[in-house]
């Protein structure tokens, strides 16, 4: 008999329609919700039947809370997923659902609101005996701010007590910026979160952004499944993933698997959770739990041969959570973003052409399709590329390989920052760290001034009728150091445009 009859499905995009596969490997009825703009989406064709919530902004739609409720009641639902993002971490949500008779399939809201609160979270790690980064444990006010920081000592980290996704973050340097840096802190934090509490902890330089994959059930037990290193940031925000982090130890690696589901007993945890954790010279330090299944959850999978998704139904139905197999290989994770590579900013439009890459190892966890319309409505990430290799070189090199097979035309992607990450020396080595993109100084623009140079200059030797196929070059035969470095800069722009 399935863990359940019917799951409704609380998102969209890649993440709905992964939890929309599992469910019905399972024999488990699924039902998708959708918003104006997602009328056409595939998680909606894919699920067994679906519910429309009305409007277009997630406000109106996958953010009310009384209306996603509303379509797991009329449709007879037993079980939710809220996938991430959206109503994932919503503590009370969590309890709607359970006092409705749904099982919520996540942790309990205790745990979504003690973890869900920075300075909280900080106090339960402290009591699990989890390695914190030195700081100021209660939320601070500017009486107590400049005393603490000089204890503390430069440079300092503001964090909103509420906060994520990278708001309400300033990184102090020295005294005479910090009151100000404070002031913007809570300002920013009020106006995301409806919480301007602000902490202080030490800056910890040259970190690495390491992350503990962990599933806990209803009996006690928790497991964990190795780590992710997630380093490779923009604006807080991830793009690249790997794993396992290829600069820890066995032993290392132990202690934080430890931690964290000390951590995650601490706290009466139940399903998939990630603890956050930042490393640096031989040391880490607890930074915050997430309280739901995570974006790059598909390179743990790959690793471990196991479905996460799968086991958080069977833990929300009330099973044990099965033990780890032994991972195998080395895992990479693109993130596929509609964003223009040189500014960060979303990208619009509707998709006109997908080319999409296969071969041995490779993953694609997305729902684009030709036709698809980006709006400015949700989150700008269209999917994720993953692949699995014996070891991490081969890992490198297939992921290359895929995302100059990725065709998306009709929305500019991340993918060529992702790509040049890949090629770069410092990823390949391996020795890099959360400022790993502010070092690679060929991002964006040379891009797109290799496309516009290479265009215009074919352009030139089609008028002059020169025979770019024998070889002629601008200038004569011999092919430049930086003609050469042009063409292969346009043929990566051309690969992923």
């Amino acid at each position: 008999m399935p863990p359940f009859r019917r799951i409704l499905v609380a998102n969209r995009g890649e993440i709905a329609l992964r939890v929309i596969r599992t469910a019905q490997e399972l024999g488990i009825e699924t039902v998708a919700v959708y918003s104006d703009a997602d009328r056409t989406s595939l998680h909606v064709r894919k699920a067994t039947r679906s519910v429309h919530l009305g409007g277009s902004a997630p406000r109106e739609s996958y953010l009310d809370a009384d209306k996603v409720l509303d379509a797991a009641k009329r449709a007879d639902c037993d079980a939710l997923h809220p996938g991430y993002g959206f109503l994932s971490e919503n503590a009370e949500f969590a309890e709607q659902c359970e006092q409705a008779g749904i099982t919520f399939l996540g942790p309990p809201a205790a745990a979504i609101r003690a973890m869900g609160d920075k300075v909280a979270a900080r106090n339960i790690a402290l009591a699990a005996g989890v390695p914190l980064v030195p700081g100021l444990q209660d939320d601070v006010d500017e009486a107590g701010l400049l005393q603490a920081a000089k204890q503390v000592g430069y440079p300092v980290m503001l964090k909103a007590a509420a906060g994520g996704g990278g708001k309400g973050i300033r990184i102090v340097e020295d005294e005479g910026g910090l009151l100000e840096a404070y002031r913007m802190a809570t300002a920013e934090a009020q106006n995301a979160f409806g919480d301007g509490r602000v902490y202080l902890e030490k800056f910890v330089l040259e970190p690495r952004h390491v992350e503990i994959q962990i599933m806990a059930d209803r009996h006690g037990n928790v497991v964990h499944y190795g780590e992710r290193e997630c380093s490779v940031q923009r604006r807080h925000q991830k793009l690249v993933e790997e794993s396992p982090c290829c600069v820890l130890t066995p032993e290392l690696r132990e202690r934080m698997g430890e931690a964290a589901c000390a951590l995650a007993r601490q706290v009466g945890y139940v399903g998939a959770g990630t603890v956050e954790f930042l490393y640096s010279r031989g040391e880490f330090y607890f930074l915050e739990m997430n309280t739901r299944l995570q974006v790059e959850h598909p390179i743990t999978e790959e690793r471990y041969g196991v479905d996460l998704v799968r086991e958080m139904i069977r833990v929300g139905a009330g099973e044990r959570v099965a033990e780890p197999g032994e991972p195998r290989g080395h895992a990479i994770e693109v993130r596929i973003n509609a964003e223009d590579p040189e500014t960060y900013f979303p990208s619009l439009g509707t998709i006109r052409r997908l080319g999409l890459p296969g071969g041995p190892g490779v993953r694609l966890d997305s729902a684009m399709f030709r036709g698809l319309e980006v709006t400015p409505h949700y989150d700008s990430m269209l999917g994720k590329l993953i692949v699995h290799a014996a070891d991490r070189e081969q890992a490198i090199e297939r992921c290359i390989r895929a995302v100059r097979e990725l065709r998306i035309v009709g929305v500019a992607t991340s993918l060529p920052v992702a790509l040049e990450t890949l090629l770069s020396d410092p990823f390949r080595s391996g020795d890099y760290d959360t400022g790993i993109l502010q070092r690679i100084d060929t991002i964006g623009r040379h891009y797109r001034e290799a496309a516009m140079l290479a265009a215009a200059t074919a352009r030139f030797l089609r008028a002059e009728r020169v025979g770019v196929a024998s070889g002629d070059r601008p200038g004569g035969g011999e092919q430049t150091p930086r003609w050469a470095e042009l063409g292969r800069r346009e043929r990566l722009w051309r690969n992923v445009r």
